[in-house]
């Protein structure tokens, strides 16, 4: 008796359990195969349920099954013309698909993209993710098929009139890639002094880095851990000393800081920071260190070609 009851309290749960709640879980827990088989069940007797559909799209989208997510948000945004985020998604989509196809393929549907943010931004003048799409598009498009400095530039004032943090790191992305690097770090740095998000210290970061600036990089590095005490960081510095062959000892101190203190939420695995170490000590040109370090990280990834790479680099010391 106690094993059927016990049987039908569980049962009952799973059954009044909403399947879309639960859903959400799984892509939250970046289940995403069975997110879709969840909603691709549900939706055979619900298959107008909105929040269900979407759900669907996006567990399609996070596993880069372009054709899938698009037929979904394609479903959402004509059925229901006035939701900015339907377009927006369906616009996004379309640009990662094009991302992963030829160019010549990829310029058939780029109008489809443009209308599809443009439509997103008209519907929703507060919409910050289709602003964020609308520059990255008019940056990334050579002129000749619609992008432009300037258009791009008018959304990220938008951007900057919704929130000045992305307004400036907008900025600082456009003038990026316009070649102006004065106005770039400018905005940048704007974008830390307003925000000061690990984000904002990133993405200086990484343009002092594009400009062969291992120096401010660095620096930007160390204002960012005295902020933010991320273990994280540590490995960016060693990866850049490592990289640019600068200020060595540094690097080596901050690679083992980040060995010591790993966990699996620092996100680069130890294997990399092996790596860079062997880097270092071929920079020192200590051979036995180098061949230490970059073998550990042979051994834990055997398949990264450029351990291999770098093992034949320590190997002609």
């Amino acid at each position: 008796m106690y094993k059927i009851i016990t049987f039908l309290f569980f049962t009952f749960l799973g059954f009044s359990q909403n399947p879309v709640a639960h859903t959400k879980g799984l892509i939250e827990s970046k289940k995403y195969g069975l997110a879709q088989q969840e909603m691709l069940n549900y939706l055979k007797s619900n298959p107008n349920d909105i929040e269900a559909k979407e759900l669907l799209g996006d567990a399609y989208a996070y596993q880069r099954k372009w054709d899938s997510a698009i037929e979904q948000y394609e479903w959402l945004k004509l059925n229901y013309p006035k939701n900015a985020n339907f377009h927006y998604k369906y616009g996004g989509a379309l640009g990662m698909k094009a991302r992963s196809i030829s160019k010549f393929k990829a310029l058939g549907i780029i109008g489809d993209i443009k209308r599809s943010f443009l439509k997103a931004a008209s519907l929703d003048p507060t919409h910050i993710d289709t602003r964020w799409a609308l520059v990255d598009l008019y940056v990334s498009l050579p002129g000749i098929v619609g992008g432009s400095y300037s258009k791009a530039l008018e959304y990220a004032q938008q951007l900057e009139d919704l929130s000045k943090v992305d307004g400036y790191l907008a900025k600082g992305y456009v003038y990026e890639y316009d070649d102006e690097p004065k106005l770039a770090e400018k905005y940048y740095k704007m974008a830390i002094k307003v925000g000061g998000s690990v984000t904002c210290y990133d993405k200086l970061t990484t343009f002092y880095d594009n400009q062969n600036q291992p120096g401010k990089a660095i620096g930007t590095l160390e204002e960012s851990h005295l902020r933010h005490k991320r273990n994280a960081i540590h490995y960016q510095i060693g990866k850049v000393c490592a990289d640019y062959n600068v200020q060595l000892n540094k690097g080596e101190k901050c690679l083992n800081a980040y060995l010591a203190n790993y966990s699996a939420k620092d996100g680069v695995p130890r294997e990399w920071a092996y790596y860079r170490l062997a880097q270092i000590y071929r920079h020192k040109k200590d051979k036995s260190n180098a061949l230490l370090w970059i073998n550990k990280a042979i051994a834990g990834l055997p398949k990264i070609e450029v351990f291999k790479d770098e093992k034949a680099l320590i190997s002609r010391l």
